[in-house]
């Protein structure tokens, strides 16, 4: 049973500005629509909030944001819930990525020196510093979608586990990868990978639920790439309807234990977001 300690992805003003994204909101409108000072508003989304209870209250309602995810984030104290019931070894792999963090993630059966490894981080260098000891080889690698913090590392990975299949995102710019469309699933190591394809962020990405196949009644896993993290969502780069469709699949198809393992800011489950996270409002 763990406690995650990681930092969170997004602040008060990440989200608030992802929320005007996906509303299709500039600040004035959102200032107006909301019933808030303007300045106020611009220096929330500048890291210097300074909102009451009420102001909060209603730039949720004007957002459609879970209004008890919105205040605990603007406190400081969103909450993390205890992470437990997985029946596999999970690694979370952290590397520095520009201001932030970036998170691959290794899979295993845990007595095992083998594991599946999920994206690979933006250099293999800084990849090497955190992979656990344990971990000798690596019997796939699936990756979220193509972005240089999740498949940095992969040419280095490849080199040093030659001929291990690679799986990602149908129409993903990764070369030599085998596409998994929506549904398919694949089995390898004891574990079995099915595709959820969640574009929104991205063009072509996908979400991986994994369960062990000695185990299939226990907790799902849910590598959630740039679909969903803790407290907050991905930016809606590429359709802002499209990552709202994928969001409301996750919570309406998977259940509450589901391990959630996103690709930035610390593990969390679906049934905690979807009381807590400000984008399931």
């Amino acid at each position: 049973m763990v406690i995650e300690r990681a930092p969170l992805e997004d602040e008060l003003g990440d989200v608030l500005e992802k929320a005007m994204r996906l509303a299709g909101l500039g600040e004035a409108a959102l200032a107006a629509r909301a019933d808030v000072d303007a300045a106020r508003l611009s220096d929330a989304l500048d890291y210097r909030p300074d909102f009451s209870a009420d102001e909060l209250r209603r730039l949720a309602a004007a957002l459609g944001l879970n209004e008890i995810g919105l205040a605990a984030l603007a406190a400081g104290r969103y909450p993390l819930p205890e992470i437990a019931g997985l029946p596999c070894c999970l690694y979370p792999l952290r590397t520095p990525h520009g201001v932030g963090v970036a998170n691959a993630y290794l899979v295993a059966d845990c007595p095992q020196a083998h594991a599946l490894l999920f994206d690979t981080g933006a250099d293999t260098a800084l990849l090497r510093r955190v992979w656990p000891a344990r971990i000798k080889t690596v019997d796939a690698i699936f990756i979220t979608h193509a972005e240089t913090e999740h498949l940095g590392g992969l040419a280095g990975v490849l080199a040093a586990n030659p001929g291990v299949p690679v799986y990602a995102p149908t129409e993903a710019a990764v070369p030599g990868a085998r596409p998994l469309d929506e549904g398919v699933a694949v089995v390898v190591a004891g574990f079995a990978v099915r595709a959820w394809s969640t574009p929104g962020h991205a063009a072509a990405h996908n979400c991986y639920e994994v369960r062990a196949t000695r185990a299939p009644a226990g907790a799902p896993l849910l590598v959630s790439g740039d679909l969903l993290f803790a407290g907050s969502a991905g930016g809606c780069y590429f359709s802002a309807p499209l990552l709202r469709a994928g969001l409301r699949r996750l919570f309406a198809e998977l259940p509450d234990d589901t391990v959630v393992a996103p690709g930035h800011g610390p593990l969390t489950t679906l049934g905690h977001e979807r009381q807590f996270n400000p984008f399931v409002g």
